[in-house]
């Protein structure tokens, strides 16, 4: 179709198949449309008075079979939209466990601000290789926004106080535009940047540019420091507040009994309201409120150096070896 597509391009694995499901929504509601009205405009036509000295047509009070095939087939039409749109769904908000490229990207009115785990920070700008499977873990500073690049056929609130998360597989290089889909003030229509696609090698190329301060984790180490963190949560066990080794991504049970998955949203959580969700074998009100303290992109750096101290779980993947392992396969 080239410039007369109806369809942006299409710059990840998964964008196809949405496509799909848009074009099989689009055909069967036409469809519907069609036949909805072609009934109408033939039984008008068909059964109409064509004299004021005609009688009444005979009227017909149903057949069971009819109800049944236009109540029935619609609904199982309807159930192949939902079990198409669940499973994609799932597919492109579940992020895998493992090898995944993490990025963080902070909305405030009115940019995107967007950091690497290697230290790099970028604003209104999103680099990605192709090969790679990206997760992006979304914050915001102020109010709700809404993260969408039509090209990856996916968007995602980003709702203040939480983290959402997406992931999707690039496949075609190339500069993608970067939209906030949610009205989030008067400089709303601004707010938006670009995502550039670039193959493995250039990727690579492109970090070696250095990044200023170090990077995610060590920046985390030391507002760890800062903050008087390493105090309390030392490594031995025999602090005041539980290890943090080996926690991220793990189960933790709570002083009440629940058992909790340490995620961002956990760590988050922990650090503003620390009486929120107290583990098992610690006392309430003795690790201090964060909250109003630390910025956003600092709560973000904290969680990547915890993630770091559960290396199982925590290492970002590299694109390179990424890609290498998939054209291995």
């Amino acid at each position: 179709m080239g410039v007369f597509s109806i369809f942006p391009s299409r710059a990840s694995v998964a964008a196809g198949e949405v496509d799909a499901l848009y074009t099989f929504l689009l055909v069967v509601g036409g469809a519907m449309t069609a036949i909805i009205f072609a009934s109408v405009f033939f039984f008008a036509v068909r059964y109409r008075r064509k004299s004021p000295n005609d009688p009444a047509p005979k009227a017909i009070h149903g057949s069971l079979p009819l109800e049944i095939a236009w109540t029935v087939i619609p609904f199982l039409v309807m159930l192949v939209m939902f079990a198409w749109g669940t499973k994609l769904y799932f597919q492109n908000y579940t992020p895998p466990l493992h090898d995944t490229l993490d990025i963080y990207i902070t909305g405030k009115q009115w940019m995107w601000k967007v950091q690497y785990p290697t230290g790099q920070r970028e604003i209104n700008e999103l680099h990605v290789p192709t090969g790679s499977s990206v997760k992006l873990i979304l914050a915001s500073e102020d109010v709700i926004h809404s993260f969408f690049v039509p090209a990856l056929r996916l968007k995602h609130d980003v709702v203040p106080g939480s983290y959402q998360t997406f992931w999707f597989e690039p496949k075609e290089p190339g500069r993608y535009h970067i939209f906030c889909a949610e009205y989030c003030g008067t400089g709303h229509s601004d707010m938006g940047g670009w995502m550039t696609v670039m193959t493995p090698a250039d990727y690579e190329n492109w970090l070696a540019g250095g990044a200023n301060g170090g990077s995610m984790v060590e920046l985390g180490g030391k507002l760890f420091q800062q903050y008087g963190c390493v105090t309390c949560h030392v490594t031995d066990h025999e602090g005041r507040c539980p290890s943090l080794l080996n926690v991220f991504g793990r189960p933790v049970v709570l002083d009440d009994g629940r058992t909790v998955m340490a995620d961002e949203a956990y760590v988050r959580e922990s650090i503003l309201n620390p009486n929120a969700k107290v583990v098992k074998g610690y006392k309430h009100d003795i690790m201090p409120v964060f909250e109003g303290q630390i910025s956003e992109e600092g709560l973000l750096q904290l969680i990547v150096y915890v993630k770091s101290l559960s290396p199982p779980t925590a290492s970002p993947a590299k694109p390179a070896a990424s890609a290498a392992k998939r054209s291995s396969k």
